[in-house]
């Protein structure tokens, strides 16, 4: 029932391949939406039949005075984003119901690598384990799924098809009479007691493998109890029914709103009387058909065109378990060389003429393509040496502007730093003996004389700036005169 065209967009070219799907019918928006296309057909153009023959002049301006009420608070309704929502949501929820349909082919896989032994016994155990496996699949199905249901409607179906026999139809229906939960979950039960018993008879070597089998066992529950949730917990009813309140008001407003009325009243929106509203019936084209779109799919396990096609998952998934576990049991080709067993590996794999063109180069990074010098510029290293009184940069080829001005920069600090210099020599005698006493509290319980900050400050040889001189010295000068107990604010600042 799903409908597949990706065949015919494998490729866009020209003029784009989504034209070819316009005029398919199956599956189509047309298929669904023609009922009310024909239905909101009918009742526009009644009531625009009405206004031009049926009423009066004063019946008019009536019909004219509502249309254009109608027309005001309907373009209020946010229609497209609460529907383009609300669509969004179920989209999302239709692929999530897909991933999760159990698919049995991973434990099919475990089961007959696992399971060894070439007897009756090993492969009535593989076997079994499978066919419990379908059996709790396809009684989920029945439970969310009609047209499953309507294959299967009672335990008897399952007994004729092979799927369930006769003593576990009576375990079945015993614990039916023991809980009204679902019991699609019993035959997994089955299965994972099997493999137990397997590890017991010598079919199963050691318990990691007791491990995986359970595991794929638990990972099929789960799935199975997915599905259900999906069945149980649908999109909230109040939403729902407001996108669907939404969309029904504002096209039953627009019948009304949408009517072209006399241009020879003056209407701002209504300059032209048309007979056919072409842009209004495209609006509920699109807008009804987005609606529409998100009933189909907010179940896909119905019948409708693009729902899931279960009854044949439920033959593919028994097919495929059973060929698996069986027929291809320890069943393999035999190992041979290849034929680029001398080559390692094969250098170029051939193209068929048709795929010629196909064929490209790997891809090596987009800087590849730049091209650069591969040998580093031999320069000599600059010098540059300074001392208290001058700085002399030395190269061999050019001066850069840069150390042309670091040159000059430093001259002008080598100059400050001279003019200065008394008075730093002048501060450095005036505070010696409290500098004395600092050096003396500053020592630590291990008799090691730690650095103060005036020795640090002292140690600068060369300030970076003039300004920074200054302020090294006032600091000092206020640390002076707060040793020496002074509150006095000209005696805590130096004159420079």
């Amino acid at each position: 029932m799903t409908i597949t065209y990706t065949d015919q967009v494998a490729t866009c070219r020209g003029l784009g391949c989504f034209w070819k799907l316009l005029f398919r019918w199956k599956g189509s928006i047309y298929k669904l939406l023609w009922p009310n296309l024909i239905l909101f057909t009918i009742c526009y153009f009644s009531l625009s039949f009405t206004y031009r023959i049926v009423l009066t002049k004063s019946q008019r301006d009536l019909f004219e005075k509502i249309s254009l009420h109608c027309q005001m608070y309907t373009n209020l309704i946010p229609v497209s984003f609460v529907l383009g929502f609300y669509v969004a949501v179920v989209v999302g929820r239709w692929w999530n119901q897909y991933l999760s349909i159990p698919y049995p082919d991973s434990l099919a896989l475990y089961v007959s690598t696992l399971i060894i032994g070439q007897n009756d016994r090993s492969r009535l155990i593989r076997r079994t384990i499978m066919r419990y496996a379908n059996l709790s699949i396809l009684m989920t199905l029945t439970m969310i799924c009609p047209t499953v249901k309507k294959r299967f409607p009672t335990m008897n179906h399952l007994v004729e098809s092979g799927f369930l026999m006769e003593d576990e139809k009576a375990l079945l229906e015993s614990m039916n009479s023991k809980t009204s939960h679902p019991n699609y979950w019993m035959p997994l039960v089955w299965a994972a007691t099997i493999v137990s018993q397997a590890k017991n008879e010598g079919y199963i070597t050691n318990e990691h493998s007791i491990i995986t089998l359970v595991d794929e066992i638990n990972k099929i529950k789960s799935n199975c109890g997915s599905l259900l949730s999906y069945d149980w917990i649908s999109v909230p009813l109040v939403y729902t029914q407001v996108t669907t309140l939404a969309v029904y008001v504002y096209f039953i407003g627009s019948l009304m709103g949408n009517q072209y009325l006399d241009p020879r009243k003056g209407y701002p929106t209504h300059p032209i009387d048309l007979v056919v509203p072409i842009f209004t019936f495209l609006q509920f084209f699109f807008y009804m058909g987005w609606l529409m779109v998100a009933e189909t799919l907010v179940n896909p396990f119905g019948e409708d065109d693009d729902d899931f096609d279960v009854n044949w998952l439920v033959d593919r998934n028994l097919q495929v378990s059973y060929v698996i576990v069986d027929e291809m049991h320890q069943e393999y080709p035999k190992m041979i060389k290849d034929q680029y067993w001398n080559e390692i590996f094969p250098s170029e794999l051939p193209y068929t003429e048709e795929t010629k063109h196909l064929q490209t180069t790997p891809f090596l990074g987009s800087a590849q393509a730049i091209v650069a010098r591969t040998n580093y510029n031999e320069k000599k290293p600059i010098v540059i040496s300074y001392d208290k009184t001058m700085i002399n940069v030395q190269e061999t080829e050019h001066k850069p502007k840069i150390l042309t001005e670091v040159s000059n920069t430093m001259t002008k600090m080598a100059k400050e730093y001279h003019k200065n210099a008394y008075i730093r020599d002048d501060y450095y005698n005036h505070f010696s003996d409290i500098e004395e006493i600092n050096r003396e509290k500053h020592v630590n319980d291990f008799g090691e004389s730690l650095v103060s900050l005036t020795d640090y400050s002292r140690s600068q040889q060369l300030p970076s700036t003039s300004t920074q001189t200054q302020y090294i010295l006032r600091s000092k000068a206020y640390s002076a005169s707060s040793c020496s107990g002074s509150s006095d604010d000209s005696d805590r600042e130096y004159k420079i």
